[in-house]
């Protein structure tokens, strides 16, 4: 391990710190002739403090340890590139060379929104080293900002008296789906229930793909072909019904109707707005997507259908128990209700039965858009 390493696992550190505290988790120190003299995490909130940055709290430390406001000498690691004020800062103190992690596109002062590091009518200039475990770093802001999104929606999102939701702990063992969750509620459209989506790849995207799960299924099946999608520059939506994978569950099977499904879904995509659409539809899914395509305008261009991709073991994680299980109970009937209205005029050509061969299939899907 290099010594940047070392001290910039050291501000990580003080990153973690600052997180445990409820702050945005950036950490800061400052070393001298290889000693750290200081020690900084972010403090803004509990300090009442808009200066208390990680690194401003780390320069004092270090200041009151050398008995002198010039840091002559001294580096500065830190986990985020340094903001306006910060960068000032490190000059004014005639910091030696700052050594940052992530690189910060909305407010970074060396290099990112601009760099006052490179000014040359300074009379003072600091040496900047970018990137110092930067992929730790950015998963620690990342993951931060996650959770604080996925509590937000948790407090905006109460759970309906007539619903259970599957507790986040059931799927602490889930593989392969590295996925952000996203959450959607129309009170009207869907009862008050909250609707779980992934969406994945470029929002900015000219083609959107739209993965309907199985039925039963969930999104878990379509993980490998989302990564598959997105790594080529496309949009990927992939919900799960009401009373389906992380979705709230309805714990009445009367719930499960036709137009419940059909309207959740319409009106989530019209939360999204997506480009134009090309619809994957799982299994016995195909009938909710021609369902849908029937009954409603849409700029879907192809339906297609794909095979079935059960997963023993994840498929379980959903329901711990049968309060959870009304969708599962009400599949036979909702798919009546679909294959009753699904209309034969839909085009709906079948994939190829999967080999797992992604860029085929990638390839296959990229063609309808460029032809359509």
């Amino acid at each position: 391990m290099t010594q940047d390493s070392t001290f910039m696992r050291m501000a990580l550190a003080q990153a973690e710190a600052a997180k445990a505290a409820g702050e945005i988790p950036v950490g800061a120190v400052v070393v001298k002739n290889g000693q750290v003299i200081g020690v900084g995490r972010n403090t803004p909130i509990a300090s009442h403090d808009p200066s208390a940055h990680a690194e401003i709290v780390a320069m004092r430390a270090a200041a009151q340890q050398l008995g002198n406001y010039r840091l002559e000498g001294c580096e500065l690691y830190v986990t985020l590139e340094p903001c306006a004020m910060c960068a000032g800062a490190m000059l004014h103190a005639r910091i030696q060379r700052v050594i940052y992690g992530a690189a910060d596109s909305k407010t970074g002062a060396a290099g990112s929104v601009l760099d006052l590091f490179a000014i040359q009518q300074l009379n003072h200039h600091t040496q900047v080293s970018a990137g110092v475990l930067s992929d730790e770093c950015s998963g620690t802001l990342r993951n931060f900002f996650q959770e604080r999104r996925q509590e937000r929606e948790a407090h905006a999102q109460p759970l309906m008296d007539d619903a259970l939701r599957t507790p986040k702990a059931a799927f602490a063992s889930i593989q392969d789906y590295p996925f952000a969750s996203k959450f959607f509620s129309n009170t009207e459209d869907l009862r008050g229930w909250r609707m779980h989506y992934l969406d994945e790849g470029p929002a900015e995207s000219a083609c959107t793909v739209l993965c309907l799960h199985d039925l039963p299924g969930w999104s878990y099946h379509y993980r490998h072909l989302i990564s598959a999608l997105s790594a080529r520059g496309l949009r990927v939506i992939a919900p799960d019904l009401i009373g389906f994978g992380m979705s709230d569950k309805p714990k009445k099977i009367a719930a499960h109707t036709l137009q419940l499904h059909l309207r959740s879904l319409q009106s989530l995509l019209m939360h999204l707005a997506p480009s134009k659409v090309l619809v994957l539809a799982e299994g016995q899914g195909v009938h909710l997507a021609n369902a849908w395509m029937g009954s409603e305008a849409t700029q879907a261009l192809e339906v297609f259908q794909v095979p079935s991709c059960p997963d023993a073991v994840a498929d379980g994680y959903p329901y711990p128990d049968q309060g959870h299980q009304a969708a599962l109970r009400a599949s036979p009937g909702l798919l009546e209700q679909l294959k009753a209205v699904s209309p034969s005029t839909c085009k709906n050509p079948v994939l190829d039965v999967f080999d797992g061969q992604f860029d085929i299939w990638v390839d296959r899907i990229e063609a309808v858009f460029c032809d359509g």
